[in-house]
This record gives C-alpha cells, sequence and structure tokens, in this order.
C-alpha cells in the first residue's frame, strides 16, 4: 500500500503538482483522505526520502526537496570516477539526504577527490 502512495506523491513531484519548496499534505490529512494508516503514509514519506525527492524537517512537516545547483566538473586525463554511499562524516559535511550518493575522482597520482552525486556532473574535456 505504502508504494502505491509513494509512486502517486511521485507523480505529482514529477509532474511539477507538486513543486520544489513546496510541503506535503500532512501524514494525518493523507491517512484520512487514501483510508490509510499513519504508519503506512510514514513509510511512503521513508520511501521517497530514501529517493532524495522530499526532506523532512521536524515539526514543520515535508517538503519537496529543492534541486541544487549542478557544477560541471572536467575529469583530465588519467582520471576516473566512482560512485558510493556516502560515509555519515561526508553525508553530514554535504548534507547529503538519505540515498545520495558521492562520486569519487580518483587522479593518476592515486589522490581522491569526493563530491555529492546530486550537484555535479562529471564531463570529458
Amino acid at each position: 500500500m505504502f508504494r502505491q502512495l509513494a509512486d502517486l506523491l511521485r507523480n505529482q513531484i514529477e509532474s511539477g503538482e507538486l513543486g520544489p519548496g513546496e510541503p506535503l499534505p500532512s501524514e494525518l490529512r493523507l491517512a484520512q483522505e487514501y483510508n490509510i494508516s499513519r504508519t503506512t503514509v510514514r513509510q511512503a514519506i521513508g520511501q521517497l526520502r530514501t529517493e532524495g525527492l522530499v526532506t523532512v524537517d521536524r515539526p514543520r512537516g515535508t517538503f519537496v526537496r529543492v534541486p541544487e545547483p549542478i557544477e560541471i566538473i572536467p575529469l583530465a586525463r588519467g582520471e576516473h570516477a566512482s560512485a558510493r554511499m556516502p560515509t555519515d562524516a561526508e553525508r553530514r559535511k554535504y548534507r547529503l539526504g538519505e540515498g545520495v550518493p558521492v562520486l569519487v575522482v580518483t587522479a593518476g597520482d592515486g589522490t581522491e577527490t569526493v563530491h555529492p552525486a546530486d550537484r555535479v556532473q562529471l564531463t570529458r574535456p
């Protein structure tokens, strides 16, 4: 059941019906509107948080995530990139939402640079 609610809310976000920064209806309102438990609503919201579509600001509510500006990072010759889930320290440092990976750029000499995957685009010159 929670997947159906998550799909419905995801479609509203992707279609623009719920825009960046806008609040989602309260847990209570969603539970009443769809005749489901608040636990089911929380599971659906948790799924959307994991996908990086919403942020939860207690006690204010749940909001559609405002996308971060994208930084373009050119990869130099000999550099390669990989993706992984961030450490707790990286999650705090970059203020990453749940489920958002980091991109690790490794230079030819082995030094690594970490970038939040939701805010960068890697390119080849």
